[in-house]
């Protein structure tokens, strides 16, 4: 997939990070996950990336939601499809640092005009969103992952695709409920696909 110079050199300063992140023993950092210390990217990889970004460019001026911005990365993926079909991304991050972090690199890859950064609890800025969504990417914590989709249901636009990551690792009870819940909501067709940790793609249709 060619991206344009300057995306590629940001995209390279992430799989860089990755790569040295991955080298290394893992630490959890102090205070939990809510103790503003993590320096985990934990990111998708490019191969879920790319899958994204081909999804995101098969709709026509998309609203896309990201659920857990962390440092960015899938971002960028993301808001390259949205600069390409006229579309445009808001993300969502508990974290202010992460999500500065994110701005920054976003301005590097030229993307920052096609992103919409929002700091908080995701449940209730999406209960927040005045309109509705034709994109929601799941990434943040996987207790949230039902919550979430609770959440952003009823906001959804017919036709809207939704990716949920870590399906298949780590494969948590959490992940399991979300699955199994957005399989029986109306109007949604899923499927499992082993690219990456293991994503779960659904298609909202209007009942």
């Amino acid at each position: 997939m060619i991206m344009d110079d300057k995306i590629q050199a940001v995209l390279t300063l992430y799989h860089e990070r990755m790569q040295q992140e991955r080298s290394q023993p893992r630490v959890e950092a102090p205070g939990g996950r809510d103790g503003g210390h993590d320096q985990r990217m934990r990111s998708i990889g490019p191969e879920t990336g790319q899958l994204l970004n081909i999804l995101a460019k098969s709709l026509k001026n998309p609203t896309i939601l990201e659920l857990g911005t962390s440092f960015g990365y899938s971002g960028i993926w993301l808001a390259e499809a949205a600069r390409a079909v006229g579309g445009k991304l808001i993300t969502m991050e508990l974290h202010e640092y992460k999500s500065a972090y994110a701005q920054q690199m976003a301005q590097q890859a030229g993307l920052a005009d096609w992103i919409d950064f929002r700091v908080g609890d995701a449940v209730q800025m999406i209960n927040d969103l005045s309109g509705k969504v034709d994109f929601v990417f799941v990434d943040l914590w996987k207790d949230l992952y039902v919550p979430c989709l609770k959440a952003f249901y009823p906001r959804l636009n017919p036709g809207a695709i939704i990716v949920a990551d870590n399906m298949i690792r780590p494969g948590t009870e959490d992940v399991k409920r979300y699955g199994q819940a957005i399989r029986a909501l109306p109007g949604i067709s899923s499927v499992l696909l082993p690219v990456g940790t293991g994503i779960e793609v659904s298609c909202f249709e209007a009942e």
